[in-house]
């Protein structure tokens, strides 16, 4: 009797041993543990926000954290956001046979095949998922019920996309604005999620407009890049073969995950919202540098506060963005912000700003100047300042990524304006970028070229390098007696 006992406690011993090495090895488990963490798919599944895309070049990780997410929602595991039982989403692809290749592959490598509850076949066996077409996979959740995984092809055509409810969509690439918007729908009744995982290789879509410039400045929407550099699990030697193989338009998309912009540059190719928007924090008063304005009347008056810590990282903290006002409008508003900010004033009561100097000449409603009617309002704004545009442009771009790589610009994700027009702002034919919504970037010029230029401080010379500079001054001195 005691030899059975024994047994059996061994055969569970071993049987806990196998669970335990099972789960251990099992691809959901490994991933983003340990020492590398691919610290931009960590983001994504971080974000809060119910409308999120990862825009990243081939092999960047992107498609991996469409299906980890996919699975965390299903089997109600998910580490960051609330979990719920009976999960229903779909996973989109451009073709069924994109779907085999890429989602439905990725799905099934990090879902545990002892959490499948059953799996319903368009084409090919159960048992051998991997080799035929899924029509929808039927999870067991941590909350006692089931989930059900569903795949969909762009290829059906919208009216296969209606009616049902859905906690979620997945879209790998860009889908069809159709079917987005058809998506959209199913997710609204439960309050779901869209995430989108793609290479944009069509270029400026309705997704460049909706999601990249949140031209409708939804609060849910979240976007980052994701380039190969991001991804810590390729080699340098990988990186260096990919690079070479590839034209600068093509590494644009394909590597670092960046919209082609039809036939255009981007003037600000280092921006990267992931990097240069923050969440907004509160800012020491002593940091509180300048306001810069781009005057407007029809047009848009643009006005951004800006503070500088002690390391020379610039931090754009509030924004004022309106057209069709008065002076006396806009200068109410920029005082407005300015006291909720603590903002120091003048001796005089008056708040300082830069401003264009084209704010000196007399507008057409009045006697008096910008200039003037600013400091009737409240408002003193030193109009010398430096408009040179390609020195201004240059020195925008070494706050982006100075030559070391580091960034020393930031912009509080609630200057939306100022975010927009980075994004949107492209060279021309010729030498000039295109001369369109610039506002906000002109007074941002005028204020980064404001700053004092860094220089690289002067080694101090040796007592040998002196002691030569005074013998070379010495011959000089007796060859011109």
């Amino acid at each position: 009797m005691q030899n059975k006992e024994f047994i059996d406690n061994l055969i569970k011993a071993i049987n806990i041993n196998s669970e335990i090495k099972r789960r251990k090895n099992n691809a959901l488990n490994r991933y983003n543990t340990g020492k590398i963490v691919h610290k931009k798919q960590v983001a994504f599944h971080k974000c809060p926000k119910r409308n999120r895309w990862v825009f990243g070049g081939n092999r960047s990780g992107k498609t991996e954290c469409g299906a980890v997410e996919t699975v965390w929602m299903a089997r109600g595991i998910h580490p960051y956001r609330e979990n719920k039982d009976n999960v229903f989403g779909w996973v989109v692809s451009l073709s069924t046979k994109v779907q085999k290749e890429v989602a439905q592959d990725k799905i099934l490598k990090y879902l545990d095949k002892a959490y499948i509850e059953d799996i319903i076949m368009n084409t090919g066996k159960r048992s051998s998922p991997e080799y035929g077409v899924i029509d929808t996979i039927v999870v067991k959740n941590s909350f006692g019920g089931t989930s059900r995984i569903s795949f969909k092809s762009c290829e059906e055509g919208r009216e296969k996309f209606q009616g049902t409810s859905l906690d979620f969509v997945w879209f790998d690439e860009e889908p069809p604005e159709d079917i987005y918007n058809e998506c959209k729908m199913r997710v609204l009744d439960k309050c779901g999620d869209i995430f989108g995982t793609m290479t944009p290789l069509k270029g400026q879509t309705y997704i460049y407009d909706q999601i990249y410039l949140n031209a409708s400045d939804d609060p849910e929407v979240f976007c980052l890049f994701m380039e190969w550099a991001d991804n810590p699990y390729l080699s340098e030697d990988e990186l260096k073969r990919l690079t070479a193989s590839m034209s600068e338009e093509e590494l644009t998309a394909r590597r670092y995950g960046k919209f082609l912009a039809n036939n255009k540059s981007m003037v600000y190719k280092e921006f990267d919202p992931s990097i240069h928007v923050i969440e907004p924090f509160d800012i020491p008063h002593e940091y509180y540098d300048q306001i810069s304005i781009d005057p407007g009347l029809n047009n848009p008056l643009s006005a951004h506060f800006y503070a500088c810590d002690y390391d020379g990282n610039i931090y754009v903290i509030a924004e004022h963005f309106e057209a069709g006002k008065e002076v006396a409008y806009h200068a109410e508003k920029i005082k407005e912000i300015a006291k909720n900010l603590g903002w120091p004033r003048r001796k005089d009561g008056n708040i300082e700003a830069l401003i264009d100097s084209a704010a000196n000449q007399k507008t057409l409603a009045s006697s008096k100047s910008v200039t003037e009617l600013f400091f009737e309002n409240g408002i003193s704004v030193n109009p010398k300042v430096n408009k040179d545009l390609f020195t201004g442009i240059n020195r925008v771009k070494s706050y982006l990524k100075s030559a070391d790589g580091r960034s020393k610009l930031f912009i509080f994700s609630h200057c939306t304006n100022l975010i927009r027009e980075i994004k949107n702002y492209y060279w021309s034919e010729g030498d000039n970028p295109v001369k369109f919504d610039d506002h906000a970037l002109d007074e941002l010029r005028y204020y980064i070229m404001s700053r004092p230029e860094n220089t690289r401080p002067q080694a101090k010379k040796t007592e040998i390098q002196k002691n030569k500079e005074k013998l070379y001054k010495q011959i000089l001195r007796n060859r011109n007696k």
